[in-house]
């Protein structure tokens, strides 16, 4: 039976929920409320070589129960495994550039069939069409680069894998009118590629990450989440979560289709476990 004090919260609670409803204040996404807390392994890069064990555990103590990788720091893939194991964590996804994944496609897929990973996330694209030229990427080579990734989504679908795209600042450039981010969605079939929003990135290429999950948040089953703040020059410094200026909560609400979050934490003011520490406590108490 509940006790009288659990009961008068949780009337207490349904009450102030009813009344937000009433008002039409939106309510965090309920995939959002009961997600367990991810990391992005890049946010302890420094750590893992070190420490790689002790590092696991530090994350695992602090509230993280699933991660993403970034680089296997010349662990077997039983050394992977084991370690994730011992420290309570699960490793769902990881990032491998297109080159890496074009030249070492059969090996990365026996590694995230034995370590057990879910989706497998092209970090960077940066190949251009014509392999002699050089510079960033123009509208044609992000077109190419949409063919290329519908391939590689159909090879990592038959391994029973998931293949997504995650995006920084420079999808978001311009030619022609035609924003290279909206081509990338165009042109890949949402059977074969799937997007893993880096909200943090969004922002700093100058859009609002609702618009994209507004329009088709089926296509952005994965998230990065991070925190900046806009300096004096222009550019963003990546601060901890609820310390910047971007709010979460509109986000999430727009996020329905969101199976995992990474928190990513690529600059620190303490060091990276405190400042990851901080950033678990801001998302359960955004969950609330």
């Amino acid at each position: 039976m509940m006790k009288p004090s659990s009961r008068r919260s949780f009337l207490k609670s349904a009450g102030a929920a009813a009344a937000a409803a009433s008002l039409g204040v939106p309510k965090l996404h309920a995939a959002a409320l009961s997600m367990p807390l991810g990391v992005q392994l890049y946010s302890v890069r420094d750590l893992l070589p070190k420490d790689f064990d002790g590092t696991l555990h530090k994350l695992s103590s602090v509230g993280y129960k699933v991660v993403e990788a970034a680089g296997y720091f010349n662990k077997t893939a039983a050394q992977w495994k084991q370690s994730m194991d011992a420290a309570g964590l699960r490793c769902i996804s990881t990032h491998h550039s297109l080159a890496d994944l074009n030249a070492k496609f059969d090996e990365l897929i026996d590694y995230a069939h034995s370590i057990g990973l879910e989706y497998i996330i092209c970090s960077w694209a940066g190949i251009h069409r014509d392999p002699k030229k050089k510079g960033e990427l123009d509208l044609d080579d992000w077109r190419w680069t949409a063919d290329q990734f519908n391939e590689m989504g159909r090879k990592i679908k038959a391994a029973g894998l998931t293949f997504g795209y995650h995006n920084h600042t420079v999808e978001f450039g311009t030619e022609k009118g035609t924003i290279f981010f909206d081509e990338l969605l165009k042109r890949t079939d949402p059977n074969y590629v799937v997007f893993e929003m880096d909200c943090g990135w969004v922002v700093a290429g100058g859009h609002n990450p609702v618009e994209y999950l507004s329009r088709s948040p089926e296509r952005f089953p994965l998230a990065h989440v991070k925190d900046l703040v806009k300096q004096p020059d222009g550019k963003f410094k990546n601060v901890i979560m609820g310390k910047g200026t971007i709010d979460y909560k509109p986000i999430f609400n727009a996020a329905t289709a969101l199976k995992q979050y990474f928190i990513e934490q690529e600059e620190y003011t303490y060091n990276p476990i405190e400042d990851l520490k901080q950033d678990a406590e801001f998302m359960r108490k955004l969950q609330v």
